[in-house]
């Protein structure tokens, strides 16, 4: 486990994150593909809230807290139960941020994390190793939706006119 390398993952992450949402405003923010689809507004905010409630939370149970059941989390219920595409885009960029910047720091604190401490969740076993990996291959699962989103507003955008030359998509 490289924590020097993840962690950078996780800074360089955090601003691609931000670079992906400039020049949008609140309304395209708020604009979904499909009606079952997300929003960048709604991915932004499940970052924000995975940031603070999933990933720093559960690591920490994993590597100080094994005897405590793990707190539950709802991400898909809170996109419609904490109203996140009524939120702003520049509000939620700037907690996003905000969030990350403590977890890089509690993070940079961990004094020797037993990488190998192991969680039996419901669905299997779960090292703190893993838990790491997946907060910075999470980060870029949203990424690739943020980009597919971009995409599709630009495609919105310039009806009635093609994206075709651009390329395959």
């Amino acid at each position: 486990m490289n924590l020097e390398h993840l962690t950078t993952l996780l800074t360089n992450n955090a601003e691609t994150i931000h670079r992906l949402t400039l020049g949008i405003t609140d309304e395209q923010a708020r604009w979904k593909p499909a009606p079952d689809a997300w929003s960048i507004l709604e991915t932004v905010n499940h970052l924000y809230d995975e940031e603070r409630e999933d990933f720093r939370v559960h690591l920490d149970y994993i590597l100080h807290h094994l005897d405590q059941p793990w707190p539950e989390i709802n991400p898909q219920g809170w996109v419609t139960e904490r109203q996140y595409n009524q939120r702003r885009l520049e509000e939620s960029i700037s907690n996003l941020a905000a969030e990350r910047e403590k977890s890089l720091a509690w993070l940079a604190s961990l004094s020797s994390p037993n990488w190998q401490a192991t969680y039996q969740a419901p669905w299997g076993q779960l090292a703190a190793g893993d838990i790491l990996a997946a907060w910075a291959a999470h980060d870029i699962l949203h990424m690739r939706q943020l980009v597919e989103l971009r995409w599709a507003l630009v495609a919105q955008l310039a009806r009635p006119y093609q994206l075709d030359y651009a390329g395959k998509w």
